[in-house]
């Protein structure tokens, strides 16, 4: 944040004018049980074959088959289709040969035996409504391995079966249950499944159902299915929903967030902590950096007198701290910025960065950490295509490293998070684990789904950024309304994970703020604060909201407003402040 992302900017432009898309706006990998996860093959018809659990791509299991004599075991499975349309097709396999192709379309194989690596074609449909998909070996091959099948695209119907049911609501939401309601299917329907994820918990002859059993303050995404005789029709939209329970970390209803310059002066000149005004509800300390890249061990070292001249004492520091909190307020170190890389490419890294972080909070009495990555300290090694089971080391031990000082410091620890859009909604288009550019892009999406349930706020950084594709598949350019709508809408109803067929779920309302420039020298992509009122009142009240439709709903409960920085807010007299303090005070 201390100066623009310019590397981060430029990456995403680039991706956003290539004219890459993933497909329409209800594009979805329309197979079941797509990586074998029953733990059976249902959904697939196959001949000499089963599911293992070793070698597995990801998950807990993969197809194994198994030629014998003249059959090659081949497994396959029908879908519905819409007509002339393009879908992809993509596969993770291991074996020597291994074949992926669509029957009376094109096809693809590798010769890898020792480790997995992912075919993937496209293929467009004619007149039909249903295409099969399969995958096999070779006569005398010996066993091939297939795991995390997509074919992505919009679904089609079976003769005979419902149309897709209407996108579900959520009606109420208790501590342990939520209950949905959907828009009937047209056709004849014997009942409704409500699916979450490729699981079926619930089945209900009505449009309505309760899903009971949850774990209080969770996040879930659900959808639903009409079925009759014919078969089933194509799932509706997701929809997420939270249930209720969560933790009173003390904040307001609407908060407002700012960074404070704590090591240094960037120009803007220093504040003192005593002399942050009490408009401020959650103050980020910049930065806790490492001794190097990789140790982990996270340093906060106070801005010197020769940059800042009137810095106050230690002693001062830590009081006036103290009094902040003693407002209601709370103080975090946040770790990284653009200078401060870091990388735990090692659990020894893992368990540096834990200790030296809690070093830093014990000693002045802070409430909590901001993560605020940026450049190059999160991306995704190829074949990291499961964000709800990641396996990069920076990614694994980050999260480990997050959930330990959540686990240290209790219910009430506050933990914020500040990644740029490249690593976030990109991800919607692109994700770096599939080799298909960027390794970078979606790269905070793995942390963000782990700690989802520890998570007080996300404020992604609403600049800096180039061109992001929103849910309406269309670009939004930073700096207007627009962008902020399109953008804080990704993180409220969730998205597709691009070219792995996976849904993020959105978060809660309450785990959501926008993130801004103070000024236009604090970053590219300033914003008028008529233009940003513009935007919260649409994704709170669902008014003003011009040409776009918000996917996610109205959200009355968005939690605010973040900025870089506290120390340009005052160098350009204090407009963030004086314009959104009283605003966010009069919101419902």
């Amino acid at each position: 944040m201390r100066r623009s992302r310019l590397s981060a900017f430029l990456a995403a432009a680039l991706l956003a004018l290539s004219g890459i898309a993933t497909g329409t706006a209800d594009a979805a990998n329309l197979l079941a049980n797509p990586g074998f996860e029953a733990g059976s093959l249902t959904g697939w018809t196959c001949a000499n074959a089963a599911t293992v659990t070793t070698p597995a791509h990801s998950g807990g299991y993969a197809l194994a088959g198994t030629p014998v004599g003249a059959d090659y075991a081949q497994c396959s499975q029908t879908v519905s289709v819409q007509p002339n349309t393009t879908y992809s097709v993509s596969a993770w396999v291991r074996g020597n040969p291994v074949y992926l192709g669509v029957t009376g379309g094109p096809s693809t194989w590798s010769g890898n035996g020792s480790a997995y690596n992912q075919l993937s074609l496209t293929f467009t449909t004619g007149n039909q409504t249903s295409a099969q998909l399969y995958l096999h070996g070779w006569y005398g091959a010996g066993t091939y391995y297939a795991d995390d099948v997509v074919l992505d695209g919009p679904g089609g119907t079976t003769p005979g079966t419902p149309t897709a049911p209407g996108t579900p609501q959520i009606t109420t939401a208790t501590n342990n249950s939520i209950a949905l309601s959907w828009g009937a299917s047209a056709g004849t329907v014997t009942g409704y499944r409500v699916y979450e994820g490729s699981t079926v918990v619930a089945t209900t002859t009505g449009t309505s159902a309760t899903i009971g059993g949850l774990a209080a303050c969770t996040t879930h995404s659900y959808s639903v299915a009409a079925y009759n005789g014919a078969g089933e029709s194509p799932k509706s939209a997701t929809a997420g929903g939270s249930t209720a329970g969560c933790v009173d970390t003390g904040l307001p209803k609407h908060a407002l967030i700012g960074y404070l310059h704590s090591s240094f002066a960037n120009g803007s000149g220093y504040v003192r902590m005593a002399d942050v005004p009490a408009a401020w509800d959650i103050i980020d300390l910049a930065f806790g950096e490492p001794t190097s890249v990789t140790s982990g061990d996270i340093r906060f070292t106070r801005c010197p007198a020769t940059e800042c001249p009137n810095v106050e004492s230690d002693a001062d520091f830590t009081a006036a701290i103290k009094a902040k909190q003693a407002q209601g307020k709370k103080v975090l170190i946040s770790i990284g910025g653009q200078n401060g890389q870091v990388q735990l490419t090692t659990t020894a890294a893992r368990d540096k960065f834990v200790s030296s972080v809690s070093a830093i909070i014990d000693k002045y009495g802070l409430n909590g950490l901001d993560v605020d990555f940026e450049g190059h300290s999160l991306s995704l090694n190829a074949g990291d295509t499961d964000f709800r089971n990641p396996t990069t080391p920076v990614i694994v031990n980050l999260i480990s490293a997050l959930k330990s000082l959540k686990a240290k410091y209790g219910s009430g620890f506050v933990l914020t998070m500040a990644p740029e859009t490249f690593f976030v909604q990109v991800g919607y288009q692109f994700y770096g684990g599939t080799s298909a550019g960027d390794a970078r892009t979606g790269a905070y999406l793995p942390v963000i789904h782990a700690l989802r349930d520890s998570l007080t706020v996300l404020h992604v950084q609403d600049y800096n950024s180039g061109p992001v594709m929103g849910l309406d598949n269309s670009y939004h350019n930073m700096g207007g309304a627009d962008f902020h709508i399109a953008m804080t809408d990704m993180l409220k109803a969730g998205f597709t994970v691009a070219n792995t067929g996976q849904f993020f779920p959105g978060l809660r309302p309450d785990q959501i703020a926008i993130g801004l420039p103070a000024a236009v020298s604090a970053g590219n992509g300033y914003t008028s604060p008529a233009d940003v009122q513009t935007a919260v009142n649409c994704l709170v009240k669902g008014s003003g909201c011009g040409s776009y439709t918000l996917r996610g709903g109205a959200s009355p409960a968005l939690r605010g407003l973040m900025t870089w920085s506290i120390n340009w807010d005052k160098y350009y007299n204090w407009e963030f402040q004086n314009s959104h303090e009283p605003f966010l005070n009069s919101l419902p």
